[in-house]
């Protein structure tokens, strides 16, 4: 469906209404145009297909479309790599030709080239360009959610009690370190699920879904482990919890859980010092 209006920063899909010698000029339903420049054209754009394009403003300040599509869009949230330094601010690499500013009265910390920053797309209020900023505020009052909804995250800050995530480019959650059982970093992207809506309007969040941290999706894993390794493991009950973690993924509670399971329904025998496949 066709676009409106053209709008900056975002995805537009908009009708191929003339095709000039700097590119083909698309148009919206009110019929505004914007160009797409010849750098973007391909054979099969042709007179009144309609075609998505992302919106932003180019060095002269004039509204111009690429088929290019940025790391993130206006509103939401990236981490990326600082490419260059300027006395009013910074540039990131952006996903498109053109970099992106972070000025200096949106910067929060020490900005170096080749340096990573979790950065917000927004819309200058002055300019109306597109600009990033270090500096946000995410939602606090959540509602419409319950436990095991998936969720987008992106990690933006370590803490002693786990790594604070952005939650569909609004709200703040935290993830415990005692509960991730994979590699997590600063700018680490990725599904996740809610786990607990706290009072403070935050999130508690899940790298797994709770209903199946103890139940079949384990099961499954061990036994495809076991599999990988010619049907035996030299572990047990007493085998160390980082361990069972490099190895299956999961806490040594479940791990535990889902053996006790495993060799109640006899798929696997648990021996003094190993565990394999009961064929």
């Amino acid at each position: 469906m066709m676009n409106k209006h053209i709008e900056l920063g975002i995805i537009n899909s908009l009708k191929v209404n003339r095709i000039t010698e700097p590119g083909a000029y698309l148009m919206s339903c009110d019929e505004e145009e914007i160009l797409l420049p010849n750098a973007y054209l391909t054979d099969d754009i042709k007179l009144d297909c309609i075609i998505d394009v992302f919106v932003y403003k180019d060095s002269e300040d004039r509204l111009v479309s690429t088929t290019l599509i940025p790391h993130a869009m206006k509103n939401e949230f990236a981490f990326l790599k600082v490419v260059d330094i300027a006395s009013f601010g910074a540039f990131v690499d952006f996903g498109l030709v053109k970099d992106l500013l972070i000025p200096k009265n949106k910067q929060r910390s020490i900005f170096r080239v080749g340096n990573y920053k979790i950065i917000k797309i927004i819309e200058d209020t002055k300019t109306n360009r597109l600009i990033g900023s270090e500096k946000f505020i995410l939602n606090h009052k959540v509602s419409g959610f319950t436990q095991n909804d998936e969720i987008d995250i992106l990690v933006f800050f370590k803490t002693p009690l786990g790594f604070k995530v952005i939650v569909n480019n609004e709200y703040e959650g935290l993830i415990y370190h005692n509960e991730i059982f994979q590699n997590v970093e600063v700018g680490f992207k990725t599904k996740a699920y809610v786990k607990l809506l706290r009072e403070d309007g935050k999130f508690d969040v899940s790298l797994q879904k709770i209903a199946t941290q103890d139940n079949q999706v384990n099961e499954d894993k061990v036994l495809e482990i076991l599999k990988q390794n010619d049907g035996l493991l030299y572990f047990t009950y007493k085998s160390d919890a980082l361990d069972i973690k490099n190895t299956f993924g999961i806490s040594k509670k479940m791990y535990k859980a889902t053996l006790t399971k495993l060799i109640n329904s006899k798929k696997i025998i648990l021996e003094k010092d190993h565990i394999l496949i009961n064929s």
